[in-house]
């Protein structure tokens, strides 16, 4: 039997590791017997949080003019509403008559965009994307869906490194200066998917100043902007201001959603950029629409009234999660620290929370963990194509169960873990050599 205060599993004797892996095994065994069925794997909000939301189910009440007396039952205002864009101009630092409401899911624009791109390019560049190999940039550890958009469309993925203020700039600037096949880079600017990071300043200064195409993007993901847990909010960036005070104007496209404010299926997209990106977008969106969903925007804006009721609404948010995400600190403390089974990110915002286990172990941990009822995302989908060299990271979504069945998945999930780094272990012969 290991002791109450054990070592790091690495630093273990070999009679020390087998009796730890014993015990791990029997603690599995008796995970598996308890027949769970729990899921940690996509980042959606708890039914809790989507009745926050509930009013939107009879709003807009009969109403259908905006502040103008638009009807907005009939077609137009390919802009979207402007006072929905008003409340979510401050958050997302984009003026008002450069932000786009759209669609219910930014996923769809930025999908959109993309082929537009490939299709006839975009303002200063010579030609279109498609008539030439193209890259993107993947800041890893990073968000599927992402990359699914270029993996769908042939766009080779380059890993670039993702630290706590944002991508390596050293990396992006090597990359951008030898191979001109770069067109775009995939940004999550405040508390990315999954680490939690918050791009500094100086690095999206660096990131708007770098020599590249006159056609490269940097696509701005800001899904999370008002997803604080805590009181220290990081300070809003305007990164069209800052690309167009480093003369690249067009370079940034702005996005972001109210799916995780209001309802993921029934809520509202935004995209936002210099006045030629959004001429350009709102010229390709004639050719498939001939208005948005203005109804809906008109029931968004009375429920949230304005940018302190968008706050107001986030502070309820904070209060379901807040506990999640430190029941997810609790759980790998007490499980994980003290066999030294992983390392993990504290987030001050966001959906997720990255864990890197001993190298060679995350997809077995996953397996073991889904084996005993408990459903994680993927080993390796923070990375392109699925493939962490190291096979080390884990995205944890502690968002959607409720408390009491998160802590019963998180001890699980550590189980499995250290189950799976004792194996490895055992099999490698390493125990003793740290």
């Amino acid at each position: 039997m290991v002791t109450s205060a054990p070592s790091a599993l690495a630093a273990l004797s070999p009679d020390a590791l087998r009796a730890a892996h014993a015990e791990f095994a029997a603690a599995y065994d008796e995970l598996r017997s308890a027949g769970l069925k729990l899921d940690l794997t996509r980042g959606k909000p708890s039914a809790e949080q989507l009745d926050l939301s509930n009013d939107l189910l009879h709003l807009p009440d009969g109403a259908y003019r905006d502040a103008a007396g638009t009807d907005l039952r009939n077609y137009g205002g390919a802009a979207g509403l402007p006072e929905l864009r008003a409340i979510f101009s401050d958050a997302m630092q984009v003026p008002v008559p450069q932000l786009l409401a759209l669609g219910n899911a930014s996923l769809t624009v930025m999908h959109d965009v993309i082929v537009q791109a490939l299709l006839h390019g975009v303002p200063g560049g010579e030609r279109p994307w498609g008539a030439q190999p193209i890259s993107f940039l993947a800041p890893v550890p990073g968000y599927d869906r992402h990359f699914t958009i270029c993996e769908r469309y042939g766009i080779r993925l380059i890993p670039v490194p993702l630290n706590d203020d944002g991508p390596d700039v050293d990396a992006v600037a090597a990359l951008l200066a030898t191979d001109d096949s770069i067109k775009g880079m995939w940004c999550v600017p405040v508390y990315s998917n999954p680490s939690g990071a918050v791009y500094s300043e100086e690095v999206v200064r660096a990131l708007v100043s770098l020599p590249a195409a006159a056609d490269f993007r940097l696509f701005w993901d800001n899904a999370y902007a008002v997803h604080h847990l805590t009181d220290e909010r990081p300070a809003p960036i305007d990164v069209l201001a800052l690309a167009a005070e480093a003369g690249n104007p067009d370079r940034p496209l702005v996005f972001a959603s109210t799916s995780k404010v209001t309802f993921p299926g029934a809520g509202v997209a935004f995209a936002g950029g210099s006045p030629a990106n959004v001429e350009w977008m709102l010229h390709n969106l004639s050719a498939q629409s001939i208005g948005p969903d203005k109804i809906n925007q008109l029931r968004h804006v009375q429920l949230l009234r304005d940018a302190d009721g968008l706050a107001e609404q986030m502070e309820k948010h904070r209060a379901i999660l807040e506990p999640k995400f430190q029941a997810v600190s609790r759980a790998f403390e007490r499980r994980l620290a003290p066999y030294g089974g992983g390392t993990w990110t504290a987030p001050k915002g966001g959906y997720f929370v990255s864990l890197d286990v001993l190298d060679g172990c995350a997809k077995r941990a996953v397996q073991l963990a889904a084996e005993a009822g408990i459903a994680v995302t993927p080993a390796g989908a923070t990375f392109p194509y699925g493939d962490d060299p190291r096979d080390t990271n884990i995205r944890i979504a502690p968002t959607f169960p409720p408390l009491a069945e998160l802590e019963t998945a998180l001890d699980g999930l550590c189980t499995a873990i250290l189950l799976a780094e004792a194996e490895l272990l055992l099999a490698n012969g390493d125990a003793g050599q740290a």
